[in-house]
Order: structure tokens, then sequence, then C-alpha cells
């Protein structure tokens, strides 16, 4: 899965110097980060392309647009602890015609962002099933994050927070609610999960267990805003 994640130690040492262990200060050790492969899952219309779209160009995808067909990714370069990590994310297609080409690229991602729309209660439904999918199609380890897309339209929600907390936590996923149109928590569900597997990648053995949950809340309240 880290096959791409890996380490360069290069010891440095000036001119007519010799290279000895008085040169410990020297030493460093450069992690190289390269393409880091992120899935957006969920039904059709959850908001999967806007999502996509606003984290990449800052933008939101307005009106009527053509669904996605198959599979479509965009890639953007992120710093995650002053490391540039690269993120190739691929935007599927929720219609239950096209699950056999979705199912083709699981084994490949490292992290998944599954979508429901707040609006729209079969969305969230059926989000059992679509665990159902990763688990069975997925890598093991692969990250996972439940996302309540639209959180911006409140005056027309039919799932509430609390529903989407309590079904995460049954899952073990960390859990927020992000709006394609505002933006809010879209950057961060994105640094989360680059954080998440930046650290699995190089974490060593006497150090703390990355928290994801406990960073998501850290930078909501850091913001001054819960986004839900």
């Amino acid at each position: 899965m880290y096959s791409n994640l890996h380490y360069e130690t290069t010891l440095c040492s000036g001119l007519g110097q010799q290279q000895s262990l008085q040169t410990q200060s020297s030493l460093s050790v450069r992690l190289s980060l390269q393409t880091i492969l992120v899935m957006l899952l969920g039904d059709s219309a959850v908001g999967k392309t806007c999502l996509l779209v606003r984290f990449k160009d800052g933008a939101f995808l307005g009106g009527n647009f053509i669904a996605t067909v198959g599979i479509d990714f965009r890639n953007k370069v992120v710093d995650v602890d002053n490391l540039k990590v690269k993120l190739q994310i691929w935007d599927t297609a929720g219609q239950e015609r096209f699950r056999s080409v979705t199912h083709a690229y699981y084994r490949d991602a490292q992290a998944l962002l599954l979508l429901y729309d707040i609006t729209n209660k079969p969305s969230f439904d059926n989000i059992r099933a679509w665990l159902t999918e990763i688990h069975e199609y997925a890598q093991k380890d692969v990250v996972i994050m439940l996302l309540g897309n639209k959180s911006d339209m409140a005056a027309e929600r039919v799932v509430k927070t609390e529903e989407g907390e309590k079904l995460a936590k049954e899952y073990g996923v960390p859990f927020m609610e992000t709006s394609a149109k505002t933006g809010v928590n879209v950057e961060l569900a994105f640094l989360a999960i680059a954080k998440e597997l930046k650290h699995r990648a190089t974490q060593q053995p006497n150090e703390p267990k990355f928290q994801i949950h406990d960073y998501i809340e850290s930078q909501k309240h850091k913001s001054g805003c819960c986004g839900l």
C-alpha cells in the first residue's frame, strides 16, 4: 500500500571534511511522498464532483451538470507538515450500472471519502451498502471518512447530524459535514486523510499514534466553526 512512500537517507559533508560519527548533525533524512490515491464514493448526485472541484479549484459547480460517467480524476499537491504530497482524487459514478467499473479501482485506493446528501435520506440509508462493498473490495487498512454533504442546505435537511455521527462511530470512521457550495470542511477532509497516511508511513515505534478524530475536532475549533 505504501510502496510509493519511501525514505532517502543522505550523509552530507563539506568538501575536504571526513565523514565520521562526528558529523551526525549533517545527517539528513529526506521523505519523498509521491501520489496518494483517494476515491470519492456515494450515490449519484450527493455532490462528489462538486466537492472535488471545490477542493481542487476553489470553485462551486452551480446549476445543472452532467453526472460522472465511470471514473474521472484530478490531481492536487498539498502541504502536510511541510512535506509536499500529491493527491490523485478519483471521482466515481454513483449509478448502479457503473458499480462494476468502480470496484476495479478499490484495491489501488489508499483513502476513501464516502459521501451522502443530508437532504436525501436514501443516500444516507445506502451508506451501509457502500461500506459493505468497501470491506469486500478495498484494502483492509484503507483510510475511510464519512461525509454528510450539502450542509449549507439546512432548511431541507432530512438527515440529522447525530445520525451521521452515530453511523460513523458504529463503523469506527471519522465523520464531518461538508458543503461544496460554501467550502466548509472540504479542505479539512482531504488534509486529514493525507495527514493520517503520512503519519502511518513515517511514525516511529516510540511516537504516539496520530488520532485523526482529535485532529479534525481541533481544526474545527481552531477555525471557530464546527461546520455542522
